[in-house]
């Protein structure tokens, strides 16, 4: 669903706004150029870039693929660049190739944004990453075959997964089919 003048806006706060269209209630984010993206970022040691932060919303720790808002505080930024700074920030990778590959609603019953899958590689550390503004993110570095194994360990240890994991294993699988036999 696209944004447009029919929509009726019911409240709106600093990060997001509460529309009305049709009948249909959703969220967007007024300060963003109305997506987030999603990195797909691997290390030469073939594993999988994931962060873990307390998400407020789910009033829980969350394993997730790299990502961020795209416009909010740059609106100039590409997607590509945008991701790219946001690897940086959240993990301290810097990836020198840089492939978008999928778009598709992040959640099209509520929300209008658009998530953004990046495949990137090459990765320099350049330092330790955490995020930015109080963020408090954890990096972690997990080898691609072990992934669905340490998620399950993550999630019985307390810790939320979002299924966006599950999506970036796919494209992998899809991209070298046989690191998987």
């Amino acid at each position: 669903m696209t944004d447009s003048d029919e929509d009726e806006i019911l409240h709106t706060g600093d990060f997001l706004e509460l529309r009305r269209r049709r009948g249909w209630e959703y969220v967007r984010r007024p300060r963003s150029s109305g997506g987030a993206a999603f990195m797909i970022a691997t290390t030469d040691a073939d594993e999988l870039v994931l962060v873990e932060q307390f998400r407020p919303p789910v009033g829980a720790v969350v394993i997730e693929l790299p990502a961020g808002i795209m416009g909010d505080e740059h609106p100039d930024e590409t997607t590509e660049q945008a991701a790219c700074r946001e690897l940086e920030e959240e993990t301290g990778f810097r990836a020198a190739r840089v492939k978008r590959i999928f778009d598709a609603p992040t959640a099209a019953g509520i929300t209008s944004e658009w998530a953004y899958f990046l495949r990137m590689d090459a990765l320099t550390r350049v330092h330790q990453g955490g995020g930015v503004d109080g963020e408090n993110i954890t990096t972690h570095c997990v080898p691609i075959m072990a992934v669905p194994q340490w998620l399950e360990h993550r999630a019985a240890a307390g810790s939320k997964i979002d299924p966006r994991i599950y999506a970036a294993l796919f494209w992998l699988h899809q991209e070298s089919p046989k690191r998987w036999t």
